[in-house]
C-alpha cells in the first residue's frame, strides 16, 4: 500500500466518525454554529482535511530529491495529527493496527 492510501485510509476513518456529528439530528445547529461544540467538530475537521492532503507532496517527494528531507518532515507531521485524531477511536470495529503506525513506518524514511 502506497503512502496516499495510507492517508487516505485514516483519513476516511476518521471522515466516517465526524460526519455524523454534524447530523441535524443531533442537535438544532449541531457543528454549524457558534457554540464550542459546534467549533470544536469544525476546528477537528479542517484539521483532519488539512492533514490528509499530501497528494502534491507525494509527487515532489519523488520527483525532487532536494527536497525530501522537508517533503518527508512534513508528511511525518501530517500523519503524526491523523493517528492522534484516529486513536481517539481505538475500540472502534472499524479501527485498523495500521492506524497506530510511527510516521516513519508509513513514510519510510
Amino acid at each position: 500500500m502506497d503512502i496516499e492510501q495510507r492517508f487516505q485510509r485514516i483519513t476516511d476513518f476518521i471522515e466516517a466518525r465526524l460526519t455524523p456529528l454534524f447530523d441535524p439530528a443531533n442537535g438544532k445547529d449541531h457543528g454549524f454554529g457558534m457554540d464550542d461544540t459546534s467549533r470544536a467538530l469544525r476546528a477537528l475537521r479542517y484539521t483532519v482535511q488539512a492533514a490528509s492532503a499530501v497528494k502534491g507532496l507525494v509527487e515532489k517527494r519523488e520527483s525532487t530529491p532536494e527536497l525530501r528531507p522537508v517533503v518527508d518532515q512534513a508528511l511525518e507531521h501530517n500523519w503524526d495529527v491523523l493517528r492522534s485524531a484516529a486513536r481517539m477511536w481505538e475500540d472502534h470495529a472499524d479501527f485498523q493496527k495500521e492506524f497506530k503506525a510511527h510516521s516513519w513506518d508509513v513514510i519510510g524514511v
